[in-house]
């Protein structure tokens, strides 16, 4: 998808996805006598003009447009995280995008600029990411959640239905959704679409009819596993009631992050690329290895990884040396984690095991390290679940 156009404002010339990543929000520095986007620290900006600062604010109050003009609060927008989000947006090819200071933040937003207007019932398909199963089953914002298949999405509709949430490829399975189809059958309803996994390098949801792309910017989007960050890609007029939601909450994110995010995505490509070579390596000797009874991995492609063992998986987890064994994901270097003790722990076990994600589950996340060496590694970490098996 390297090649893809990306829709950019009618000033830019259409570009790869390539020249995007590495461009898009940097286009005015070289005027400003730039190389390196700034960071802007400043949390409150000077202004002489009090008349027009209410005028200001009080566009802001109506529509969440971002003001014109200077800054003025660092709730209200901070230039270099707005850097951040204009690349992403041209990058997932939506017309606004809007940074939280997580991707459970960014969720929450979401959910709710719709049960603002009274529309609290979502429709969700299992699995998601733990916590996001977590929020909308537990209902601690008030909202209703229906589960249901893809098939069923459209009988599940209500009128107070506000939204419909997906993951694909999704945590922990690596299954995958007809986003297209989808969408189709959420009539007028918004379909939301985390596309962490597969990043737009693979996937751009918004061209297969999501209305909301959400992403824990933590993951591939950083790259490096040292900035904390969720983001929404969506049309001005959603974005418009993030902000304001965003202003009165406070989920606000970091410049220092803004600039670290902004950072990834210029190798965001080039990384995708190397780390689903790595993944594809590995798939095809887990896929023929006896100690190993299932392989999940996505048409797509992408650089994670899920595969059930014949022996005690975590014996798996202890016994890696070269990968880490850690939450998260899309970093650099090599993470495998179990995931019915970490990322999905808090969803409750028979909805856990009915979504696929068995109690032999281990989620691998390949990084950029020589394939042969990750083998090795994950080689001799079997033999350790093979050895434990009987303990198991």
């Amino acid at each position: 998808m390297d090649s893809a156009r990306t829709p950019t404002a009618s000033r830019t010339p259409l570009r790869a996805l390539a020249t995007e990543a590495v461009h898009a929000g940097r286009d005015d520095l070289a005027r400003q006598g730039l190389h390196a986007p700034p960071i802007d620290l400043s949390t409150t900006h000077p202004s002489y003009d009090s008349r027009d600062e209410a005028a200001r604010i009080d566009a802001f109050a109506t529509t969440g447009a971002e003001p014109d003009g200077p800054p003025v609060y660092g709730r209200l927008g901070n230039p270099t995280v707005a850097r951040f989000e204009t690349a992403l947006a041209r990058l997932e090819g939506t017309e606004a995008a809007v940074a939280f200071a997580s991707g459970m933040a960014a969720l929450t937003a979401v959910l709710l600029v719709r049960a603002s207007l009274g529309l609290r019932h979502v429709v969700a398909v299992r699995p998601l990411y733990g916590c996001s199963d977590h929020l909308l089953d537990t209902g601690l914002l008030g909202t209703e959640v229906t589960w249901t298949d893809p098939a069923g999405v459209a009988d599940a509709l209500r009128p107070d239905t506000g939204l419909v949430l997906v993951e694909s490829p999704a945590n922990p399975t690596l299954a995958e959704i007809d986003l297209r189809a989808l969408a189709h059958s959420c009539g007028s309803v918004p379909l939301l679409a985390d596309n962490t996994f597969a990043t737009p390098v693979l996937q751009r949801p918004a061209e297969l009819g999501a209305r909301l792309v959400l992403h824990s910017a933590t993951k591939y989007l950083g790259g490096h596993g040292d900035v904390m960050a969720g983001v929404v890609a969506c049309d001005e007029e959603f974005a418009g009631r993030l902000r304001q939601i965003r202003f009165a909450t406070g989920g606000v994110l970091h410049p220092l992050a803004g600039y670290l995010l902004l950072r990834g995505l210029a190798t965001l490509p080039v990384r995708v690329r190397a780390a689903s070579e790595n993944a594809a390596a590995l798939v095809r000797r887990l896929a023929a290895d006896p100690r190993v009874t299932r392989v999940h991995y996505p048409r797509i492609g992408g650089a994670m990884i899920g595969f059930e063992v014949a022996g005690d998986p975590h014996e798996v987890i202890a016994g890696v040396r070269l990968i880490t064994p850690a939450v998260s994901l899309g970093s650099v270097d090599t993470l495998i984690q179990h995931p019915a003790s970490i990322s999905h722990r808090i969803v409750d076990a028979d909805d856990r095991r009915n979504a696929g994600v068995g109690d032999r589950l281990l989620r691998l996340s390949v990084g950029l390290e020589d394939a042969e060496d990750l083998w090795s590694d994950l080689d001799a970490a079997l033999d350790c679940s093979v050895r434990g098996a009987e303990l198991y």
